[in-house]
C-alpha cells in the first residue's frame, strides 16, 4: 500500500490539479479598452493580423497556433520568406488549416469549422477585419484587440501587447525575457554611438523602403530605427521621433545630398525600371549625388514585410554601425549577431539562408548596374 501511495499519489494529486485547473479563466482588458474573459494558458490559438504569429513566436507559443492566415499558405519565393524570418524558421505555419485571409480578415465560417477550436484569437490591428465582438458572437470565442507598435515611438506600446500576451499565455517570464533582450541591445548600439561627436556623422538616406510590398528609391523612412538607434544623420528625418514610410520627391534627395545611400534589399524584387538600384544606375537625375559617385551604396535587409520584423531592425542597426563608425563596430561580425538575435527570437540561426534568399547581396557594397 506504501508502494503504492508512493508512486501513483504524486499522479493522482497531478490528475485533481489539472481537473481543478482546466476550466480557469481570467478577464483582461485589451487595446480597445473591452473586458475580454478568456481561458487561463490557452493551448489551441490563433494570431490574427500583421505580425501575430510573429509575437506569438517570440513568446515561443508557435507550438500552440492552429491554424494560419493567407499569408502563410501563399507559394512565395525564398525571398518572401527569407524577408519574414518567423515564417522561414517556422515552415509548419503554411501546412496550418486556413482560417482567413491576410491583415486581419477573419472568415468566421473558416473559424467555426476548424476542429480544434482555438480557445483565444489574438487579433493584432483589431478594427481591420470583422470587429472583435462581431468575431467573436459568430464563433464563440473570445477575441483580444492588440496593437502592434514599434521600436521608436511605440515601443512601451510593443512592449505592453508582449505582456498582454505572455499573461494570457502563462509566458510572463518569456515576455519580460524578450522586452531584455531588445533594451540590451538598443542599450549597446546607443553605448556605442551616443557620444560620436557631429563632425564625425556622415549623413545617411535610406531608400527602397518596403510597404505593403517593394518600392523604388525614394521610398524612405524618417524614423528609421537602424539610424535612430546608431545616432545617425537621417536626412529624411523631420525631427518628431515618430516612424513614417513616405515618397520623397527627387529633387529632395538632391538637395539632401546623403553621405551614404542604405538601399532595402527587397527593392531589388521590383522589375526594371521599378527598382531602386535600378534607378540609382539609370536615371541621370541621380548621378550626382555623392554617394553615387563614391560608391557608397550599402544593402540592408527588409524588415518590414508582413508589418515589423523587429530581430530584422536589430541586425540592421548593427550593419549601419558597422559601416558609419567602422572603428566602434570594428568587434561586431554581422552573421554572428544576426544569428544570435534569430535564434532567440524565432528559434533558428537564419543568417545562411537569409543571405542565400538575396543571392549573398545582404549586408555589401552594391555597385551600380551596367556600369
Amino acid at each position: 500500500m506504501k508502494a503504492f501511495m508512493k508512486y501513483f499519489a504524486p499522479l493522482a494529486l497531478a490528475m485533481l490539479y489539472a481537473s481543478a485547473s482546466c476550466g480557469a479563466e481570467m478577464t483582461v482588458t485589451d487595446c480597445l479598452g473591452r473586458s475580454v474573459t478568456v481561458p487561463a494558458a490557452p493551448q489551441r490559438i490563433l494570431g490574427s493580423g500583421s505580425g501575430a504569429l510573429r509575437l506569438l513566436t517570440y513568446l515561443q507559443a508557435n507550438d500552440r497556433v492552429v491554424a494560419a492566415d493567407s499569408i502563410e499558405k501563399r507559394s512565395d519565393s525564398l525571398q518572401s520568406k527569407a524577408s519574414r524570418p518567423y515564417a522561414l524558421a517556422h515552415p509548419e505555419f503554411a501546412a496550418l488549416p486556413l482560417f482567413g485571409e491576410f491583415r486581419g480578415k477573419d472568415n468566421p465560417e473558416l473559424i467555426a469549422g476548424l476542429s480544434p477550436q482555438p480557445q483565444v484569437i489574438f487579433k493584432i490591428s483589431p478594427l481591420s477585419g470583422p470587429h472583435p465582438d462581431q468575431l467573436t458572437a459568430k464563433t464563440g470565442i473570445p477575441v483580444i484587440g492588440l496593437e502592434y507598435g514599434n521600436l521608436s515611438n511605440e515601443k512601451e506600446q510593443f512592449y505592453t501587447t508582449l505582456r498582454l500576451m505572455g499573461k494570457v499565455l502563462d509566458k510572463g517570464q518569456r515576455a519580460e525575457e524578450v522586452i531584455d533582450f531588445f533594451e540590451k541591445h538598443l542599450a549597446e548600439l546607443r553605448r556605442r554611438t551616443a557620444d560620436v561627436p557631429e563632425e564625425e556623422r556622415r549623413s545617411c538616406y535610406v531608400g527602397g523602403v518596403s510597404m505593403r510590398g517593394t518600392h523604388g528609391f525614394t521610398s524612405t523612412e524618417t524614423g528609421y530605427p537602424p539610424f535612430f538607434y546608431t545616432s545617425a544623420k537621417n536626412v529624411a528625418s523631420d525631427g518628431s521621433g515618430r516612424s513614417e514610410t513616405v515618397n520623397i520627391a527627387k529633387e529632395k534627395i538632391l538637395q539632401w545630398d546623403p553621405q551614404l545611400i542604405f538601399l532595402d534589399i527587397s527593392t531589388l524584387r521590383a522589375k526594371g525600371e521599378a527598382s531602386g538600384l535600378w534607378q540609382l544606375s539609370f536615371d541621370p537625375v541621380y548621378a550626382g549625388l555623392s554617394a553615387v559617385k563614391s560608391g557608397e551604396i550599402w544593402s540592408v535587409l527588409p524588415y518590414n514585410s508582413y508589418t515589423i520584423n523587429y530581430g530584422s531592425v536589430l541586425v540592421n542597426s548593427y550593419f549601419v554601425g558597422k559601416i558609419l563608425y567602422p572603428s566602434r563596430f570594428a568587434d561586431v561580425d554581422i552573421a554572428s549577431v544576426a544569428d544570435e538575435i534569430y535564434s532567440f527570437l524565432v528559434g533558428k540561426p537564419l543568417y545562411a539562408q537569409i543571405s542565400g534568399a538575396f543571392s549573398g547581396r545582404i549586408f555589401t557594397r552594391l555597385d551600380l548596374e551596367g556600369k
